[in-house]
């Protein structure tokens, strides 16, 4: 592990003029993305540089969501009743508006069978993160869920921003720490010290809750990494712009933007293998969540990177934007 600095290329240059109550600056540099050490989708660990850009101090919360909604209107993708065309083979009576909850089962017999926990569920969206009887009237300060790609993508073209590329993403959670483990350092508990919101016991059965929360936590629960950045690790997912691939392109240059059309990225690679069927092509998610484990998903470090459907939404994860521009916002 290295404390980027004068060993890697820098650009100390801050905007002058940009709004930094919600938003951080970040010196572009040269950093190792990636890991040969853990998924084989974090491999080959290679050179990146990035430019410098803003990224939100924590992921959009409960209350900065429903401002957008109230100004726009916007409707989520689990607000809206699936089009049959888009799901060839589906029954119609399956086909309604909902979004997949996390429900603690009583017994697991494989941890490969994800459909044991989730559970597609009519009614479940970004104001009832848990189910139709569930509401978020105590968790303004709680990071948005139920969220597709599209919504993501509409919110921070509605606050002039963007979503950050996984390079992007990757660089910041490191905090300036380039190779450690974790966004803090190189040790998951330092001191014993919990240091995001993770899952704690045997997932998905047994959940301790050492770290002091069940779901989803406030956004600042957890102390800022190196940058000053919270919640880069843990408690949920969050989206970037990046076409999914099974592996990294080793020394590939990461361009600062990702076409819109999947056509520009790597279309064949993300699609669902195991839907043959159904073409949904697949954005890259980082960070780990309040559901990851050492039992099951030790994605919570910087490196880790996991593929989600953009038609899909779930009750772990959300998003935070970037902005490239040196202007005032």
């Amino acid at each position: 592990m290295t404390l980027l600095g004068t060993d890697i290329r820098r650009d100390e240059r801050r905007p002058e003029g940009c709004r930094t109550a919600d938003m951080v600056w970040i010196p572009g540099a040269m950093f190792r993305m990636g890991s040969d050490d853990h998924y084989p989708e974090e491999a080959p660990a290679h050179r990146v540089r990035v430019d410098g850009f803003w990224i939100d101090r924590t992921p959009v919360t409960n209350h900065q969501f429903k401002r957008f909604v109230i100004a726009t209107g916007h409707k989520t993708l689990a607000e809206i009743s699936p089009d049959p065309r888009d799901y060839p083979g589906a029954l119609p009576h399956m086909l309604y508006a909902g979004s997949l909850v996390f429900v603690r089962p009583r017994s697991t017999f494989d941890l490969r069978d994800w459909s044991q926990w989730w559970s597609f569920m009519k009614g479940a969206d970004w104001r009832h993160p848990y189910g139709p009887n569930s509401n978020i009237g105590a968790l303004d300060d709680h990071p948005v869920v139920h969220v597709a790609y599209s919504d993501a993508l509409a919110y921070a073209r509605w606050a002039g921003k963007d979503l950050p590329t996984e390079a992007e993403w990757e660089f910041a959670a490191r905090g300036g720490l380039d190779g450690a483990e974790f966004a803090w350092g190189d040790e998951l508990t330092p001191g014993g010290v919990h240091m995001a919101n993770t899952w704690q016991g045997e997932f998905p059965l047994h959940n301790l809750h050492e770290d002091g929360y069940e779901r989803t936590s406030p956004v600042t629960a957890f102390p800022a990494n190196g940058y000053g950045l919270h919640d880069m690790i843990g408690n949920v997912w969050e989206w970037t712009s990046d076409w999914y691939a099974a592996r990294h392109e080793a020394d590939a240059p990461k361009a600062c933007c990702v076409p819109e059309n999947p056509r520009g990225g790597h279309e064949e690679d993300s699609y669902d293998p195991r839907e043959p069927n159904v073409k949904i092509p697949r954005k890259v998610i980082k960070g780990g969540s309040h559901l990851c484990a050492p039992n099951y998903c030790r994605r919570y470090r910087p490196a880790a990177r996991h593929a989600e459907a953009i038609d899909t939404s779930t009750s772990h994860v959300g998003f935070r934007c970037v902005s490239r521009s040196p202007q005032a916002r």
